[in-house]
């Protein structure tokens, strides 16, 4: 009885992973290699040469300031911080190259107009502590009108001085005097279109309508003639010129 044995396949889902990608898995087995080398001699001769290929691989490291430093830091970390050369930089450790930033604390705040924002409540809040009159009134006008023109930016179809002021009296709980709060007047510009802009851009010294046949003008003045069906010529010095329904003689 014969046994046949079965060929094995070396799949890269089997392998380990790669931990720098972008230098493919020769290189992070050549590296493997060199971490087993008896010798630093060896290991610092062998070091060049995988740093020199990775530099080739990646020519687009030349543009990066001090690349040969990256290059070095980059073999570190696919050897796992295990590799023992000479290295011409000083080499990172595990946690620097590890390091992960605090995490933000974002707002969690209720914003109870959210058009408006969050701004518009802490300008209201700081409104009510100013003794000053005149100031406190002045500060009531201007988040009155900013509000309004956040408004338009939220709702651009229509805008109302009445809503403005029933927002912000319900957004100060009725402690700001909103007897003397005069709106300033926003404009709503209409959107381009696509066609008005290029009409915009057309020649505004063009003539008026098209022949149906040839037609040239050696006129000196601006002006535009009317649709002829056939060949036409003209040699006049004065603006304008009619329609030719067929072929005219010099």
């Amino acid at each position: 009885m014969i046994n046949i044995i079965e060929p094995t396949f070396d799949y890269n889902t089997s392998r380990e992973k790669l931990i720098l990608a972008e230098y493919g898995r020769n290189v992070q087995n050549m590296v493997e290699y060199i971490v087993a080398l008896p010798t630093k001699e060896e290991r610092n001769r062998y070091a060049q040469v995988v740093i020199d290929m990775m530099g080739f691989l990646n020519p687009h490291l030349r543009d990066v300031p001090d690349f040969k430093h990256k290059l070095w830091d980059h073999l570190q970390i696919i050897s796992k911080f295990q590799i023992d050369v000479d290295s011409p930089y000083p080499s990172p450790t595990q946690e620097e190259i590890n390091f992960r930033p605090k995490v933000l604390d974002y707002p969690q705040k209720r914003i109870r107009f959210k058009h408006y924002g969050r701004t518009v409540e802490m300008m209201i809040k700081r409104a009510k502590e100013i003794i000053d009159p005149e100031k406190k009134q002045y500060m009531v006008n201007s988040i009155a009108n900013f509000m309004k023109m956040a408004y338009v930016v939220w709702n651009k179809d229509h805008v109302a001085d009445e809503q403005i002021l029933a927002d912000l009296r319900e957004l100060s709980a009725g402690e700001l005097d909103l007897s003397e709060v005069v709106l300033n007047k926003v404009e709503i510009k209409p959107p381009v279109s696509a066609s008005a802009g290029r009409s915009q851009k057309s020649n505004p010294r063009s003539g008026g309508g098209s022949g149906g046949g040839r037609q040239q003008s050696n006129s000196n003045n601006k002006g535009g003639g009317g649709g002829g069906g056939g060949r036409q010529r003209s040699y006049s010095n004065n603006g304008g010129s009619g329609g030719g329904g067929g072929r005219r003689p010099n």
